[in-house]
C-alpha cells in the first residue's frame, strides 16, 4: 500500500454509459492530490459519457480490463450510469477484478448504479451500502443493509447515491487508501 495518496495507485472501470462527473471528477481529484490514476475499459476506444441519460464527453480509456491486475493498484473506483454498470457486469473479467480487490481487502468504490457491480461480485451481503433509489432494492435483495447517505463505508467498500456526494465519496476513498496504508505500516 502506498504510504499517502501521493503514491497511491488508483484504478477506475467504465465503458460506454458512465456517468461523466462520477468518473472525472473523482479521477480529477484524486490526481489533483498526487495520486496516480489509469481508466481500463473494454477495449481503448473512447467512451461515451452521460449525464441524465443524455451524451456528455467522451474519455479515452488508458488500457483493457484484461491487461490490468488487482495486485498493481490500491483502489478500485467504480462510476455509475445506468448503461455503464449494466454492461460491465454481464462481464466475467470485470467481476472477477472487482472481486480481486475485494479479496486483497482494497477500497473497492460505487456510486450511483454501479453498486449493481458489487451485487454481481457477491460483496453486498452483510455490507451497509447506498446507491440510487431504483438500485436500494437490488442491493436489500443481496442481503446489504441499506442506508440513504452521502457515502457508507463497510469495510473496504465504499459507495455513493449520486454526482452531489462526489466530494464525500472521494473523501472516502482518500481515507480508505491512507488509513489503510497507515495500519499496515503500524
Amino acid at each position: 500500500m502506498p504510504k499517502s495518496i501521493e503514491d497511491a495507485k488508483i484504478l477506475i472501470v467504465a465503458t460506454n454509459g458512465f456517468e461523466y462527473s462520477e468518473l472525472t471528477k473523482p479521477r480529477d481529484i484524486l490526481a489533483g492530490k498526487g495520486a496516480s490514476v489509469t481508466l481500463a475499459s473494454l477495449d481503448t476506444d473512447e467512451i461515451q459519457g452521460e449525464s441524465g441519460g443524455e451524451p456528455q464527453g467522451k474519455v479515452k480509456p488508458d488500457t483493457t480490463i484484461g491487461e490490468v491486475s488487482a495486485e498493481d493498484f490500491d483502489a478500485l473506483v467504480l462510476p455509475g450510469g445506468v448503461g455503464n454498470p449494466d454492461t460491465l457486469r454481464m462481464e466475467k473479467d470485470v467481476v472477477r477484478l472487482i472481486q480481486a480487490f475485494d479479496n486483497d481487502d482494497k477500497p473497492v468504490a460505487a456510486i450511483c448504479h454501479a453498486p449493481w457491480l458489487l451485487i454481481e461480485a457477491d460483496l453486498v451481503d452483510g455490507k451497509t451500502a447506498t446507491s440510487w433509489p431504483s438500485v436500494r432494492t437490488d442491493l436489500a435483495n443481496a442481503g446489504a443493509n441499506v442506508v440513504d447517505q452521502e457515502v457508507a463505508v463497510d469495510g473496504n467498500i465504499i459507495t455513493s447515491r449520486n454526482p452531489d456526494d462526489i466530494p464525500a465519496f472521494t473523501d472516502a476513498i482518500i481515507e480508505a487508501v491512507t488509513s489503510k496504508a497507515m495500519a499496515e505500516a503500524a
